[in-house]
């Protein structure tokens, strides 16, 4: 594994945010194209977490990013994961999986008890994701349900439930 150092993106970090996220999504099977414009639209809308937007350095580059945003789970406040992007040469060395956990990580020290997916059925699951209506968490359009997951992050007192709702950049 390599030896990558994550940490809060910075504003002199968005250009080249944008060009890994866009190469990132070039090959993927499911992308409309625009994930690079959707990360630059969020950031300036009102759900954006800059401490839960997150690069992956090697020998000064960055080669990963992920940002988890606010969204409503019926009255709750919680975080969505979207996008993650590893750049193609650096793709299936446990990149992602450092920079997901280490959002969970501070995610649960800023009090988030949840975080939805909207992703591949076969690799989130292997960090602890599962259906997101195990939990009354209901997608806010028509989904297979394998694909929209989520994790429990902290310990709830009130059992949550509800509709998911995005930030408006998503367009969802």
């Amino acid at each position: 594994m390599l030896d990558i150092k994550i940490r809060k993106e910075t504003k002199v970090d968005y250009d080249e945010i944008y060009n890994l996220v866009k190469k990132a999504f070039e090959t993927a099977k499911h992308s409309d194209g625009n994930e690079q414009d959707l990360v630059n639209a969020l950031r300036k809308g009102k759900l954006y977490i800059n401490e839960l937007s997150l690069v992956a350095e090697f020998e000064e580059k960055i080669i990963g990013y992920i940002m988890f945003t606010k969204i409503l789970i019926g009255k709750y406040e919680e975080i969505t994961l979207a996008p993650l992007a590893i750049l193609p040469e650096y793709q299936k060395m446990g990149i992602g999986k450092q920079l997901i956990l280490e959002g969970h990580e501070r995610a649960k020290m800023m009090g988030y008890h949840y975080s939805v997916v909207l992703g591949s059925e076969k690799y989130y699951p292997k960090l602890g994701y599962i259906e997101a209506k195990k939990y009354s968490i209901i997608p806010p359009f028509k989904v297979e349900s394998k694909n929209f997951m989520a994790i429990k992050l902290n310990d709830s007192k009130e059992k949550i439930k509800g509709i998911v709702h995005y930030a408006k950049e998503f367009g969802i």
